[in-house]
């Protein structure tokens, strides 16, 4: 029987904010319920920050050295094979509830006046939209205005008056809604892509969800360090980025954020409960992940920038119903969002695409040890959004916008940042897992900058490279020779 695919994000949804990874506070019954049911990777990482970049690896299976999308705003080459086109391969009519934050490749757009020039909060090519939480969130305004809501405000004012209605009309409930809407209509197999904003700021918690946790109770924060880098120093100085120096703010923040992951939690519930009820749920693949994650005061940042581990560990759950031995299996090796496309391509029985720079999870899910697997977690961050419409420099003499990046590399013992201008970090895990503590003993550092190196070598774009252009053709065909398909 063909299943049913259920891709869930939660937009900016912390790794550690679960509980059943041991969460303090946080209660989250129906993601610990799936996972009990499934497979949690509890070291599951994003590719980069902000959304689009981090989608774009997740979408593409792609680190972002390869898709370059490097900014909320950046074109995704059409060239490039994604999620939503290999579901369409596979036989799928794949539908999108929310967003997917993807820019449009100006190469196929129309004109200057072509509506696609003016947001980056495009849809995948490959998904038919079957709810738009684009710009202003046209759907839900309707549905709560119909309720008697009053919506005369602008969208992060709407958000932020969560809490002072009723959770069953949250932004949340509302797409849980409409999707189950969606699957009680369908009569085959469905590909179902559920994009929640919730836990994204801005940090209101909607109905009973905004008091559920006290700020009394809600922990601190991981501590600067009192000697920091100049980007850390930087990002501590901007708005958008330093997190709340009053306490009492900062515990607000806190309590508000935990309280999202709780309201988003529920409506997960509502979709499996849904599932077992319809007798679908032995017959649906379901993976849950984030984008990127979310600071929440470490470090003195909020939101999800830089080399910060906390910026990009993720949630990361399957359940794949056909492989009952994996269930309740907990994962601690190094996994990534660009694993998750070639996992849906073995689910769907279709080849992972040649650009993939990811791995499929499949033999975890299986229950089975690879017999190959990384050593490490990487992501990358680009910080050119902000010059890039001031830059005055004329191509090709001057490449300052390529020197505003980084990459990390984050292993058992240590996370090493490579910055585009040369300068580099490199973290000591053992000696304070919270990337407080840095070393610069040359054996280590060697070690770490060779081992960078060799991972971006070993990921260089490898569309043609498997090939050679004699007797016919030898070795890996590219994708979409269209004599070969149609032979």
């Amino acid at each position: 029987m063909t299943p049913n695919i259920l891709l869930i994000t939660l937009d900016q949804f912390r790794g550690d904010c679960l509980s059943a990874a041991g969460h303090p506070l946080v209660k989250t019954p129906h993601l610990d319920a799936l996972a009990a049911n499934g497979v949690r990777f509890t070291r599951h990482y994003s590719q980069a920050s902000p959304c689009a970049p981090g989608r774009a690896s997740l979408y593409t299976g792609m680190y972002q050295m390869n898709h370059r999308v490097v900014a909320n705003g950046t074109p995704l080459d059409e060239r490039f094979d994604n999620i939503a086109l290999v579901a369409r391969r596979a036989g799928y009519a794949p539908a999108l509830f929310g967003y997917t934050d993807q820019s449009v490749d100006p190469r196929v757009t129309t004109g200057p006046d072509d509506e696609r020039l003016t947001t980056y909060e495009g849809v995948l090519p490959g998904f038919d939209c079957q709810l738009d939480l684009t710009g202003n969130f046209r759907p839900w305004r309707e549905f709560l205005k119909s309720r008697g809501h009053n919506t005369a405000m602008g969208i992060l004012d709407l958000l932020k008056s969560e809490g002072d209605r009723p959770e069953e009309v949250s932004v949340s409930s509302f797409l849980t809604s409409e999707l189950l809407q969606w699957i009680n209509q369908q009569s085959g197999a469905w590909f179902a892509h559920a994009s929640f904003i919730r836990p994204h700021p801005p940090y209101a918690a909607a109905g009973k969800y905004a008091t559920m946790y006290s700020p009394e109770h809600v922990g601190e924060p991981i501590q600067r360090a009192d000697t920091v880098h100049p980007f850390h120093e930087v990002m501590l100085q901007l708005d958008s980025t330093k997190a709340p120096e009053d306490a009492d703010e900062l515990a607000k923040m806190r309590a508000q954020y935990f309280g999202m992951i709780s309201e988003v939690d529920a409506q997960l519930g509502r979709i499996w409960e849904a599932l077992r009820e319809s007798g679908e749920w032995d017959n649906t693949v379901i993976v849950v992940v984030a984008d990127h994650a979310e600071l929440l005061g470490d470090h003195g940042l909020k939101e999800k920038v830089g080399y910060w581990d906390t910026s990009q560990h993720i949630v990361g759950i399957v359940r794949d119903p056909r492989h009952p031995a994996g269930h309740g299996t907990i994962v601690s090796h190094f996994t990534e969002n660009v694993d998750i496309m070639p996992t849906l391509c073995d689910a769907m029985g279709v080849a992972i695409p040649a650009q993939c720079d990811g791995l499929p999870l499949t033999p975890f899910l299986e229950g089975v040890e690879p017999e190959w697997w990384r050593d490490a977690a990487h992501w990358e961050y680009d910080w050119r959004f902000a010059l890039i419409p001031l830059d005055r420099y004329e191509w090709p003499w001057k490449r300052r916008l390529e020197q505003l990046n980084l990459s990390v590399r984050r292993s058992d013992t240590h996370l090493f940042v490579q910055f585009a201008d040369g300068d580099h970090l490199c973290f000591d895990l053992l000696a304070d897992p919270h990337q407080r503590v840095t070393t610069d003993d040359p054996a280590v550092l060697w070690r770490e900058a060779r081992a960078t190196l060799q991972w971006r070598m070993e990921h260089a774009d490898r569309t043609l490279t498997g090939f050679l252009v004699e007797e016919g053709g030898k070795g890996r065909w590219p994708d979409n020779v269209q004599w070969r398909q149609q032979a």
